[in-house]
């Protein structure tokens, strides 16, 4: 069977409660996910019971947190863990983000913890790794983002990598209109699923679908998602507006 095709919508701190299920409803009611492929809201923890509803009744659309907490539940005022994440109907929860790590100081040890709790709880993790521009000027992005990943799956196993999604994020190209060619993506998304192969095995290598998360747009997607080792999108503001975001989903 191929890998699993995604369009992941990370609609960050945006829209209100009307609008977002207005936008899941067009973007559900014109695209038609293909077999292999999957569409995933990843949307504000307030609209996570409305929109896991929605998608819950149409074939091929998930809903995803866009964070969760370390811990299952305690004194953590604001936070919200992957117990309430997982009770909300919804099947996923994003960690790792590059906004996360730089605006809320998210480090590896912390993703890890945070990253055990979300598999303990049942949910899929879309995990995030990408380099900041100074790290590639200096050509140093490979190793860069691998290590990334070693840091915070330390104690990952086969089992546990079912459940994960990566998402290649190159910080340079988020939200400023710059895009990797997909030449760039598609190397970072060979040593990406080089690491797994030698981490994990040649299973979870051949079967882990592998995102990018850099400004894709209508006119980038199909070229991005026609390369080897990209499985689809991490998709920003582009997954606001839904005739952006169903031509992505029919480019997967």
């Amino acid at each position: 069977m191929p890998r699993l095709q995604i369009a992941a919508g990370n609609w960050k701190m945006n829209t209100r409660a009307t609008d977002a299920k207005q936008l899941a409803e067009a973007v559900m009611q014109r695209a038609k996910p293909a077999k292999h492929a999957e569409v995933i809201f990843a949307v504000p923890a307030p609209f996570l019971i409305p929109i896991a509803q929605l998608t819950d009744k149409e074939e091929g659309y998930y809903t995803a947190a866009q964070n969760c907490h370390h811990e299952a539940k305690g004194a953590y005022t604001g936070e919200i863990s992957a117990t309430m994440v997982q009770s909300t109907g919804a099947d996923f929860v994003v960690l790792g983000h590059s906004e996360r790590r730089e605006y809320n100081g998210e480090t590896a040890e912390l993703l890890a913890a945070k990253l055990r709790h979300a598999l303990d709880e049942g949910l899929q993790v879309i995990f995030c790794c990408g380099e900041p521009l100074e790290v590639r000027q200096q050509n140093q992005q490979n190793d860069y983002v691998v290590q990334q990943l070693k840091d915070s799956f330390g104690d990952m196993d086969e089992a546990d990598m079912r459940d994960v999604i990566l998402a290649y994020e190159p910080i340079w190209a988020i939200g400023t209109g710059e895009t990797a060619t997909p030449e760039q993506a598609q190397e970072m998304h060979a040593n990406l699923r080089a690491y797994l192969r030698e981490a994990f095995g040649d299973k979870t290598a051949d079967n882990t679908s592998i995102l990018y998360g850099g400004s894709v747009k209508p006119g980038n997607a199909k070229e991005l998602f026609g390369q080897p080792d990209v499985d689809g999108g991490l998709v920003g503001g582009a997954s606001l507006k839904a005739d952006d975001f169903v031509q992505i989903i029919e480019a997967l």
